[in-house]
């Protein structure tokens, strides 16, 4: 079966925050985009938007996210459901990324794939209803209530330390593993009012809502939490990173610069696949940088001074520069009739 090929300005993979974030920019900039979304994704799992200003905490993350295809369609990106399953380049130096029955060929390519936080075996808790993975988005959820912490490393020890300034109720769970802190950390531990409990969990108990009532333990033993967190480290979705080319960090993460550019040029890699805090409004900022950055590297006008000193004056005709199908719709958009 032949594969159809598209071409565009812009391919963003991803459609998280920083995705849409970027993609927002690119088409309301002029360039021909396309955001290609596999569905699901951490944001999509939120079951309330925290901290992101204008928002309120009453809309889910699958809701939010519509929004945002749906403003991407009004300014004239084009949103697709579709699966990159490898990248390479083509003779003429695009990117070719290739879909389950469509290739996408374009000049930049914006990686948001995101990474997926690693979870503990089970039994557990239902993910946002008891289960977290966010310290910075669902700390104030539980202000004076009983929390747990699950992991063994550094990270656990610290956030359940950190937790102590939201509640006096903070329970570290190593379920059973070996605890990998310092000994530093260790004797952290033992000078704050953190109870390190090191039996597996057994049960979990929830209410008649769906959140959290306790968690069972191998040894008998009850224990009543609001929620808490799990702290087992991150799998990065960096394989089409590392099919174009692009420099890794040593934890997976795609090292890049201050807008978003990786070590190869016209490959952007933005939000919770690079280095940094994982939090909504930060993927939307990462978004945002790397759409202008890629503005900068893809507009028309002013035109290099080579090409003016080779083919003359930009003529009036030549302007706008953007796509004659975007400069309709924006100006259909903006209904200034």
């Amino acid at each position: 079966m032949a594969v159809d090929q598209q071409e565009y300005e812009v391919v963003v993979i991803g459609g998280g925050p920083a995705g849409l974030s970027t993609a927002l920019y690119s088409v309301r900039l002029g360039h021909e985009t396309v955001l290609v979304n596999r569905g699901g994704g951490r944001a999509a799992m939120m079951k309330e938007v925290h901290n992101v200003v204008g928002t309120k905490e009453k809309i889910g993350g699958m809701e939010w996210l519509g929004i945002g295809r749906e403003q991407l369609e009004e300014y004239g990106c084009d949103v697709v459901s579709d699966r990159i399953g490898s990248a390479d380049r083509t003779d003429d130096g695009r990117f070719r990324l290739h879909g389950t029955d469509v290739t996408y060929v374009a000049e930049a390519t914006v990686l948001a794939t995101g990474m997926n936080d690693v979870r503990p075996d089970p039994p557990l808790p239902r993910t946002g209803r008891g289960l977290h993975y966010c310290l910075h988005c669902d700390a104030h959820m539980f202000t004076d209530q009983s929390v747990y912490v699950m992991g063994y490393g550094e990270s656990a020890a610290h956030v359940a330390a950190i937790m102590l300034n939201f509640t006096d109720e903070v329970d570290l769970l190593t379920r059973g593993d070996e605890p990998e802190w310092s000994d530093d950390t260790d004797e952290m531990l033992e000078t704050h009012p953190i109870d390190v409990i090191r039996e597996d969990v057994a049960g979990v108990q929830n209410g008649s809502d769906g959140w959290l009532k306790a968690l069972e333990f191998e040894d008998g033993t009850v224990r009543e939490y609001k929620g808490g967190f799990a702290l087992y480290g991150a799998d990065y979705n960096n394989g089409l990173a590392t099919d174009l080319g692009c420099e890794l960090n040593d934890d997976g993460t795609v090292e890049v610069d201050d807008h978003g550019r990786t070590s190869v040029d016209g490959v952007y890699a933005i939000g919770d696949l690079t280095p940094g805090h994982n939090q909504v409004p930060i993927a939307l900022g990462d978004g945002a940088k790397a759409g202008i950055s890629i503005h900068w590297a893809l507009r028309d006008f002013p035109r290099d001074p080579d090409l003016v000193a080779e083919q003359g004056p930009v003529r009036s005709d030549e302007v706008p520069g953007m796509p004659d199908e975007l400069l309709e719709q924006a100006t259909e958009f903006h209904t200034y009739d």
